[in-house]
Parts: structure tokens; C-alpha cells; sequence
């Protein structure tokens, strides 16, 4: 029952499914649903996929694309793309720590965040539009699921940056290393199975990039904040999506 339990409570926060628990939920309940964040990943691709199939017989690929895009908007909330934007802004200014964590708090998106929001998008839409109709399946699986892997490794790695607590502070603050290890278990076990050794490589160099995102968070913040796992999210996609279109011919 916990286990159900946490991944209602996953699938609660990455998605607007109405499935969460009624009530509070405690710190540590939160922290120890990061376990299951790529197995929503894989249940938001399995519904991306499925339109695919639908629609990829009858329109060009660049309309499926953007269809795709907009269904996993829908899906989420386009929660992890107001990261995106106070990331960009916070790190693009501020004279120090103090400052930067400021500006990500102000609801305000600035030029940073909007040039940020725009690259994104822009990459991921050609990048699954690059992706023969056939062949999308693979990408559309393992794309949302790796990247909801790496809030799970930037959470438990990480302190927290914000002295007065927040939203991420919940995950931050309790997460632990059989969190991750769960989480890198599952990710690692589909992508194997839907890439064979491919899908290991592409998670090695997913890992080290999130390692050296996390190395700049770090110097410029001090810790992690819960716009800075949502970033990852949005960047990981992207990111796993380009590493698929460069193994392609191997899978």
C-alpha cells in the first residue's frame, strides 16, 4: 500500500491527473515519491506515444510534433517550464547567491527567461519532428522518464539553497539514496530494454551533463531550488532527445 501510495503522490505532483491523496503529506512521504518520477515519465510517454500512432499516418511530422508538445503541456501543466524561465532569469543575474534566489522567487519572466522558454521549445519540437514517424516510439518512451530522472539525482546530491524553505525543500531535505537508487534502477532497466547498449550510453551522458549543471548550480547558488529541478526536467528532456537522435542508426 505505501508503494501505491508514493506513486500516486509522483504522479500527483508531475501531472494534473486527480489522483493525489486528500490531506496533507508529509515531507518524508514527498521525498520518498521521487523513487517513482520515471515510471510517470513512462506513463506520460505511453500516452504521447499512443497519439503518435494515431496521427503520424495522416499528418506530416512537424504538425505531429507539435501536437505531441501541446498534449504533454496539457499533461503537466507546463509545470516545469516556469523553471525553466526563473532558472534562466536567476542565473543570468544577480550579483550573488542572495540576489539570484530573489529574482527566480519574483513572478515576473525576463528577457532571459523568455530567450530560455523559447531554445526549449524550439529544440524539442525539431527534434521530435527530426525523428522518422516509425521511429518516434523509442524517443516518446524514454524522453519524459529520463527527464524526470534527474530531479531525483539533483535532489538527493544537493543541499538546499533556500535558508527560508519552500516547495523543493520537501524533496531536498528528505530525499536519500535509495530514492535514487530506485529511481535509477527503473530508468536504467527501460532504457535497456527499449535501446539495448545505446540506452545506456545515452543515460552516462545524461548523468554527466546533469553533473556539470549541477557543478554551475551549485557555484552560482549554492543549492538546489525546486525551480532548479524543474529546469532539469525540461533540460533533460531535450537533452535525451538530442543523445537518441545521435545513436540513432545504433538502435
Amino acid at each position: 500500500m505505501r508503494l501505491w501510495a508514493e506513486l500516486r503522490l509522483a504522479t500527483a505532483f508531475l501531472t494534473l491527473l486527480p489522483v493525489g491523496p486528500a490531506g496533507t503529506v508529509a515531507p518524508l512521504q514527498l521525498a520518498r515519491s521521487l523513487t517513482w518520477f520515471p515510471l510517470v515519465g513512462l506513463f506520460l510517454g505511453l500516452m504521447l506515444a499512443g497519439l503518435d500512432l494515431l496521427l503520424s499516418p495522416y499528418l506530416p511530422a512537424t504538425v505531429v510534433a507539435g501536437i505531441l508538445m501541446v498534449l504533454l503541456v496539457l499533461l503537466t501543466g507546463g509545470l516545469h517550464l516556469d523553471g525553466v524561465a526563473d532558472v534562466a532569469d536567476g542565473l543570468g543575474g544577480g550579483r550573488d547567491a542572495a540576489a539570484r534566489l530573489r529574482i527566480m522567487k519574483d513572478s515576473r519572466v525576463g528577457a532571459m527567461g523568455v530567450v530560455a522558454l523559447i531554445l526549449v521549445l524550439l529544440l524539442k519540437y525539431q527534434a521530435l519532428a527530426a525523428f522518422p514517424a516509425g521511429e518516434r516510439t523509442i524517443a516518446l518512451l524514454l524522453m519524459p522518464a529520463a527527464g524526470r530522472w534527474l530531479p531525483v539525482l539533483l535532489a538527493v546530491t544537493s543541499p538546499y539553497a533556500r535558508p527560508e524553505g519552500g516547495t523543493g525543500g520537501a524533496f531536498i531535505d528528505h530525499a536519500g539514496w535509495p530514492q535514487l537508487l530506485g529511481a535509477t534502477g527503473l530508468l536504467l532497466a527501460l532504457a535497456l530494454y527499449l535501446c539495448n547498449w545505446p540506452g545506456g550510453v545515452v543515460l552516462l551522458l545524461l548523468a554527466l551533463a546533469a553533473w556539470l549543471f549541477r557543478a554551475f548550480v551549485m557555484a552560482r547558488l549554492g543549492g538546489v531550488t525546486g525551480d532548479v529541478l524543474g529546469a532539469a526536467v525540461e533540460g533533460g528532456e531535450v537533452l535525451t532527445l538530442l543523445l537518441l537522435l545521435l545513436v540513432h542508426p545504433t538502435l
